[in-house]
């Protein structure tokens, strides 16, 4: 039985999108991330980096949702290309979600929402760069149906819950209209729309 510890966030929904678009039931532990559930010794013992989400298969956990991507892709054999110059190409456009955009839209959220001071230089370097990766996404798509080449996969799924972000980032979409057109194609997904209710929507899926 799969079990995903997780809460509503962008790197909370991936593994969610997932897990629905491989039709694999499982499990949703919501974590209260405002409780500070993500700290207390129980979820330590899951993650020793204390963050959602967190995958249990069966005897084996898995925590970095970039990880539970790839981890979840092998195990159906769908959403990550088997040829490896394919598989590669998948790999570089989820690991730039893992490693720029979620860290970069997480940054802008947190000074144009969450700061408790005003920080002007942090925003506008958070929002040059933000917007910096809005035309790296925008060119991509410009030669590519998906982020990957031509199907979707797990770079995709990883991407669309942070781009999607824009009315609240503050980020003009309509400068980026293949982008556009991209996450209204992924927000079609009847998987997507599910996982981007969990945990709202409770336990067993």
């Amino acid at each position: 039985m799969l079990t995903l510890y997780t809460a509503h966030t962008p790197n909370g929904h991936k593994a969610a999108i997932a897990l629905h678009e491989l039709a694999l039931p499982h499990t949703v532990r919501s974590v209260d991330l405002a409780a500070g559930e993500q700290h207390r010794a129980a979820f330590l013992a899951l993650n020793p980096n204390n963050k959602i989400p967190v995958l249990v298969d069966d005897d084996q956990t898995i925590f970095e949702s970039g990880a539970i991507l790839i981890h979840l892709a092998d195990k159906t054999g769908r959403l990550l290309p088997a040829e490896p110059a394919a598989r590669s190409v998948a790999l570089q456009w989820l690991f730039l979600q893992v490693g720029s955009i979620g860290p970069m839209l997480g940054q802008l959220w947190w000074f144009r929402h969450g700061s408790p001071t005003p920080n002007p230089a942090a925003l506008e370097r958070y929002q040059r760069e933000t917007l910096r990766l809005y035309g790296v996404i925008e060119r991509r798509l410009e030669t590519a149906a998906y982020l990957a080449g031509d199907d979707y996969s797990i770079a995709d799924i990883a991407s669309y819950p942070w781009l999607a972000t824009h009315e609240e980032l503050g980020i003009p979409i309509a400068d980026y209209p293949r982008l556009r057109d991209w996450l209204a194609l992924i927000g079609q997904r009847p998987a997507v729309q599910r996982g981007m209710q969990a945990p709202r929507d409770g336990a067993n899926r």
